[in-house]
């Protein structure tokens, strides 16, 4: 597995162990279905939430939820509808980012609730 995919796998690992500390059960991690994909889907109590993480070891492009474009956001709001219809779901959904920079052997995550809104 190349160093890219290494840190991204680490950073959801990281996400879905935050995500749990606060309370969060995750469902489904790598969710996919056709071409959509969803790193994590979570509950809490009637709330489901649809994470994108982004992992990086540096600034150097910019910052990591930067990179959840607008195309991005619609492709998640795509996954989400589909995740609610095979399952039978009738909850509220919130879109957040979850970044992890890693820095040497430390890392820092940054919680973006509600980072989007399903507009189509």
């Amino acid at each position: 597995m190349s160093e890219h995919h290494q840190t991204g796998k680490a950073g959801e690992q990281i996400a879905c162990t935050f995500l749990e500390q606060k309370g969060f059960q995750i469902l489904e991690t790598n969710w996919h279905t056709s071409h959509l994909e969803v790193d994590i889907i979570a509950r809490n109590d009637e709330l489901l939430v649809i994470a994108e993480v982004k992992s990086r070891k540096s600034r150097y492009f910019g910052e990591p939820q930067e990179s959840v474009t607008r195309s991005k956001q619609r492709l998640l709001i795509k996954a989400a509808n589909e995740y609610l219809d095979k399952n039978q779901l009738d909850l509220e959904v919130r879109f957040d980012i979850i970044t992890v920079l890693f820095n040497d052997s430390l890392h820092q995550v940054n919680h973006i609730e509600d980072a989007f809104y399903p507009t189509l």
